[in-house]
């Protein structure tokens, strides 16, 4: 099935990559999605992304602990 672009600051972009690139817009934006599925799969998930900064926390003897913050994050907001 075709992709059909009908926004054309899209469009504009798609040109201006394929003009960077030296490729037609297909291939250009055919490699660009790859190259981002490709970067977000890299990524991992957000547990994955989080868990060494939870274990240097642990490390450092900060626990959650399960208490609600809300208190002091609307003193701290002053109200807002």
């Amino acid at each position: 099935m075709p992709l059909y672009i009908s926004d054309d600051a899209v469009n504009d972009l798609a040109e201006r990559l394929a003009a960077l690139t030296g490729e037609n817009k297909t291939d250009a934006v055919r490699s660009a999605l790859e190259k981002q599925i490709e970067a977000l799969q890299k990524t991992g998930t957000l547990q994955e992304r989080v868990a060494p900064i939870n274990a240097r926390a642990r490390a450092a003897g900060i626990v959650a602990d399960g208490s609600d913050d809300k208190a002091l994050m609307d003193d701290l907001s002053g109200g807002l």
